[in-house]
């Protein structure tokens, strides 16, 4: 009888999700007892439906755990100059603990004018340039919350990070560069792969930890992952049907892998929760300034 082939353990984002905004709604009801509600400003000049309904979903989780969410819908026809000054204007608003630029910006805006404006101290997704070099030079910054979330989900699972080789396949400023530098902070031994990158397959064979945000559905297949490795998943590419798939094909991946993130109720989750856990850590900083 032919043995059943394994199948990777899922690392499942939604009890650290839950935990997080546990923890927000506390700590955003101890704020508000002291006379400092914590915003949430987010920042939209689209009418690309997913971003709206992402939007959406983080004012439902901000209001869930307390926490103020104002949505500043710009249209379509925003300008460079009128974003900019939407963002100077909440970074100046001391009821306003965090600020979101959603993206994508009407054609023509190019998001690195638009989110240098970003007080660093509110810069809660950690978009501002300025936070990315504080988050590589070790300073404290805020960083792109799906990056943190993919540290934090290895962390709620056990898997150890110093000394193991990770490879991460992306090298956005959103995903693949912050989450490289929170990973060598924290002694992991850390190769970017790109598209440029010749072979990916030998590169990921040889990883204890795969890291993939590329937005590519299936780009990751079983020939690319060795018996026993680790992967996180970031993807979140939309079908035809409606549903969400990542970056990896699950099902043959879920074949070798040791642990595998689920696509949706992986790192998606952690990173809605770490957006509000950063908004509350900006308001206390904020109510001791």
């Amino acid at each position: 009888m032919t043995a059943a082939p394994p199948v990777a353990i899922r690392l499942s984002g939604t009890d650290l999700a839950a935990a997080l905004r546990q923890r927000s709604a506390d700590a955003a009801a101890e704020l508000a007892a002291s006379g400092t509600p914590p915003k949430l400003a987010v920042v939209v000049a689209t009418d690309d439906e997913s971003s709206h309904l992402y939007v959406r979903s983080i004012a439902k989780a901000a209001h869930k755990a307390g926490l103020t969410c104002d949505v500043v819908d710009l249209g379509t026809d925003a300008s460079a100059r009128q974003i900019r000054e939407t963002v100077t204007a909440l970074s100046d608003d001391v009821t306003v603990h965090g600020i979101i630029v959603q993206t994508p910006l009407p054609s023509g805006v190019a998001t690195r004018d638009v989110v240098s404006a970003i007080d660093p101290a509110k810069d809660v997704d950690g978009a501002n340039p300025a936070s990315l070099g504080r988050l590589a030079a070790g300073l404290p910054a805020f960083a792109p919350a799906t990056a943190e979330a993919v540290v934090a989900l290895l962390d709620h699972h056990g898997v150890a990070l110093p000394g193991r080789d990770v490879v991460v396949v992306g090298r956005s400023t959103v995903v693949g560069v912050p989450v490289a530098h929170l990973l060598l902070a924290r002694d992991a031994t850390v190769s970017v792969c790109h598209s440029r990158t010749a072979d990916l397959a030998a590169h990921t064979r040889q990883a204890d930890i795969v890291i993939v945000a590329v937005g590519r559905p299936g780009l990751v297949t079983g020939e690319h992952i060795a018996a026993g490795t680790v992967v996180v998943d970031v993807g979140t590419n939309p079908t035809d049907d409606g549903k969400l798939v990542g970056d990896v094909d699950a099902e043959q991946v879920g074949r070798t892998a040791g642990a595998l993130t689920p696509v949706p109720g992986g790192v998606g989750p952690v990173t809605t929760a770490l957006l509000l856990w950063h908004t509350v850590t900006a308001a206390r900083t904020g109510e001791g300034a």
